[in-house]
């Protein structure tokens, strides 16, 4: 059912962006997704110029005092488990679930004060339609709170360097050997 919920995003996508641009990309890729982000630099980027490397994608949000953190330490676990080369080869992407507050400022704040790795990470923000469509395509469900919280679903997914998806977990705040290994041979893939 979660396949069969992406490639259907995906499709709607694809008919309502027509993205001839991207007509080289597998079908199944999300880096045929229509979004543009801003890192936590104030940089602008598609998620199709992600290209090229395995990726480690959630989401999350910067005030979240709860689940974020631990999806960070999640990420950063999983990376231990790989070898210095393999870490060096995976990026990782976490997209904010919440644009209005997770500024590029707040974003590179938090990028130092978790003491990421600016050679691998990217903290990101979106507008709120692509964060719906982003959260649809990685088959993670959230909604706002009025008082300025996000329910949310936790996930880790593996997408390969082509943006199709390869491997997820749903395992936060411990290492998922499976995971890893999806990961590694993500890594291994020519």
């Amino acid at each position: 059912m979660y396949i069969l919920r992406t490639l259907a995003v995906l499709a709607l996508t694809l008919v309502t962006a027509g993205l001839a641009s991207a007509a080289e990309l597998p079908g199944d890729s999300l880096y045929r997704l229509d979004l543009t982000l801003t890192d936590h630099h104030g940089r602008h980027f598609t998620l199709a110029a992600r290209r090229g490397r395995p990726q480690l994608v959630s989401m999350f949000y910067t005030s979240c005092q709860y689940v974020c953190p631990l999806i960070i330490d999640t990420l950063k676990k999983t990376q231990a488990a790989l070898t210095p080369a393999e870490r060096a080869r995976l990026d990782v992407l976490l997209v904010s679930f919440d644009p209005a507050r997770d500024t590029p400022a707040r974003l590179a704040a938090v990028f130092g004060e978790r003491k990421l790795d600016a050679g691998t990470w990217t903290l990101a923000r979106t507008g709120p339609g692509e964060v719906r469509t982003l959260a649809a395509a990685l088959d993670i469900q959230y909604r706002a709170l009025e008082s300025g919280d996000i329910n949310h679903s936790s996930a880790l997914v593996l997408l390969d360097r082509d943006g199709r998806l390869r491997a997820r977990t749903d395992r936060i705040g411990e290492v998922d050997a499976d995971f890893v290994a999806a990961v590694k041979q993500a890594l291994a893939a020519p």
